[in-house]
């Protein structure tokens, strides 16, 4: 039942893993019953209370589940001023976390804390356990369907925590297709990979592999080129294409040269669908049009990389939304876990979001409910260059979404 290191890390990537956030008031066990569900000392362990200072996450093969991340929180009832931003942490986690455990301590009364965080657990319809740990220090425990009473300190229904947990993972998921829903077997697909400064040297990027991989998986060919080599591909193929995925920043030289009756798209649309709500995403490309000297526009990343010259993010969209709207927005940018809560989204008219293959289809779909809370559009980058250079409503042809 221990977790299992090496290769099979890079197997699947953070965003497709199943997030199980443990959660728990202080000296409740939280961490000591992470380790035993791991089975590693992921997590510091003390007798002093709030030894757990930030979220700490660990990806990882964890059986019966496979592929997951766990998420150890600080304590709930952390006090102080840092106290309060510790628990503010670990509410964040709630934003990219498929299933919750509640470790309350077995030999206390339940909390104000604990049953605040029940209901937030519910009004978010999050999948979630109670786990009463140290139930080696009860004479008895009573039965309850609800909870499952454990023992970090012998083992006491430790691989049980873990078949419920594994049971919870199952129900949330929703089978999402990135691709191979919109393909049948034998079909053919051209990827338009540039390879540029700004690529990986030696590998391709995560949206580009994951794509590759459900292509193969549904029975299907891909045929990949760089955009100066995809003119002599198409006249050379003998087979017609089922469908064209290209770059977005490239997306405008592409459609050039593909025929217009041949279907065309990016990777980035493909993960507004899969990972998000592309028809939210759509509606929010209306408002590059309507953007005005001074409105802020937040442009955000759910990975973190070195920025080069002509990064997408920095440079090139700031540069393409300028010219587009005939305007001069102020530019905000954050990146990785950082993404402003609804009420500092308010000062934004507008926000502008990567493809989130990096985030996991809970905490991408949690960015864009805080957008339409505060009242603010959203696009991604993807759907924004192509409504930019005005073939949005081609890019989207493959989905039968039109643009009203």
């Amino acid at each position: 039942m221990q977790g299992i290191s090496g290769s099979s890390l890079n197997e699947t990537p953070s965003g497709e893993r199943v997030h199980i956030a443990f959660f728990g008031l202080r000296n409740a066990g939280k961490s000591s019953l992470v380790n035993a569900v791991t089975g590693q000392d992921l997590a510091v362990v003390s007798e002093i209370k709030g030894t757990t200072t930030d979220p700490v996450s660990k990806a990882m093969e964890l059986l019966p589940l496979g592929p997951v991340v766990i998420i150890d929180t600080p304590g709930l009832d952390d006090e102080g001023a840092l106290g309060e931003l510790r628990v503010k942490r670990a509410m964040n986690v709630l934003a990219k976390c498929d299933v919750a455990v509640l470790v309350h301590d077995a030999s206390q009364e339940f909390s104000r804390a604990e049953y605040d965080l029940l209901k937030l657990f519910d009004d978010r319809k999050l999948p979630y356990i109670i786990a009463c740990n140290k139930s080696d220090l009860l004479n008895s425990f009573p039965v309850n369907e609800n909870y499952i009473y454990v023992s970090a300190v012998t083992g006491e229904n430790v691989n049980e925590l873990k078949q419920k947990i594994a049971v919870l993972s199952k129900k949330n998921d929703t089978s999402k297709k990135l691709v191979s829903d919109l393909l049948k077997a034998g079909d053919v697909v051209i990827l338009v990979v540039p390879v540029d400064k700004a690529a990986p040297k030696g590998r391709l990027i995560l949206p580009q592999q994951q794509t590759i991989r459900d292509i193969l998986d549904a029975k299907c060919s891909a045929l990949i080129c760089q955009d100066t080599e995809l003119s002599a591909m198409l006249e050379a193929m003998k087979i017609r294409p089922k469908l064209v995925i290209t770059d977005s920043q490239v997306f405008g030289k592409v459609d050039k040269i593909v025929p217009r009756d041949m279907l065309l798209t990016s990777f980035s649309i493909l993960f507004a669908r899969y990972k998000g709500d592309l028809r939210i995403l759509v509606n929010g490309a209306e408002k590059l049009s309507r953007l005005k000297d001074g409105d802020r526009v937040l442009i955000s990343e759910g990975c973190t990389h070195h920025r080069q010259c002509g990064d997408i993010g920095t440079e090139k969209l700031p540069a393409w939304i300028r010219n587009f709207s005939g305007s001069s927005p102020e530019f905000s940018f954050t990146s990785g876990g950082e993404f402003p809560d609804s009420e500092k989204l308010k000062e934004f008219s507008l926000v502008v979001h990567c493809g989130g293959c990096m985030l996991n289809e809970q905490e991408m779909t949690s960015r864009i409910e805080r957008a339409r809370i505060s009242g603010v559009p959203i696009v991604n980058y993807g759907v924004a260059i192509a409504h930019i250079h005005g073939i949005l409503s081609r890019s989207l042809e493959p989905f039968n979404i039109k643009i009203s």
